[in-house]
């Protein structure tokens, strides 16, 4: 099977969020495939951002919309149930927080045998081969190319090294890539083998987020 289509998921978390439902609309108009909501606990990254009550609220404003929720939190397996109840479709992971007994499977399994879609992510200091293992049990590989915790990072070009080898190994599985991407930095992302795009600033401070959403669509499509 060839490289999964291309989808962009907009960060929610550089929007105007005391606009969110507005913000988020106007995304979807801009024809987005996916919202990715950052969630952070202060804990497992130096910043808090916000948690499911604000995904219950958003599921209710935007019902057709597919939530992306990316947990930067120490205990992701604590959250789970409260997510799944707040409307989300995904859920992932980080691979240094800390596993539920069981480990990493049994977090895979606890999210899926709830009906949601699962990722494990990696920070960028962690190695690629640290997730080998259940890159085949995962729905998606979210691989951080800016330190997580703060939105407006630049692109971290070494990360690519890591995008590679997951594409060579599993070359139909979603492989997100997520900090410092835009239209100067996409065609990068692309030839690694990403298909997944996670753009923030790039598409919300633009003042066409249509023509940015295209031209990352376009890039990874043509590869």
């Amino acid at each position: 099977m060839g490289r999964p289509r291309a989808i962009i998921a907009p960060s929610v978390l550089a929007c105007d969020l005391s606009n969110l439902t507005g913000e988020c609309k106007r995304v979807i108009d801009a024809k987005c495939d996916w919202l990715h909501l950052d969630v952070m606990d202060g804990h497992f990254v130096p910043n808090l951002t916000f948690g499911h009550p604000v995904v219950t609220h958003l599921r209710k404003n935007c019902p057709d919309a597919f939530l992306d929720c990316h947990l930067m939190v120490s205990k992701p397996a604590q959250w789970v149930p409260e997510f799944k109840k707040a409307g989300a479709d995904n859920i992932t992971f980080h691979i240094e927080s800390e596993m539920p007994e069981g480990g990493a499977p049994a977090l895979i399994k606890m999210i899926k045998d709830l009906g949601m879609k699962c990722g494990v992510s990696l920070k960028p200091k962690t190695p690629v081969e640290d997730i080998l293992d259940i890159c085949g049990d995962v729905d998606m590989v979210l691989i951080m190319t800016v330190e997580p915790g703060f939105g407006g990072q630049k692109f971290m070009p070494d990360m690519m090294a890591k995008v590679s080898k997951i594409r060579e190994l599993y070359s139909d599985l979603n492989i997100q890539v997520d900090g410092g991407l835009g239209p100067s930095t996409i065609e990068t992302a692309a030839a690694a083998g990403s298909n997944v795009i996670v753009a923030g600033s790039s598409v919300y401070g633009s003042d066409d987020p249509a023509l940015v959403i295209q031209q990352l669509r376009d890039a990874i499509d043509k590869e």
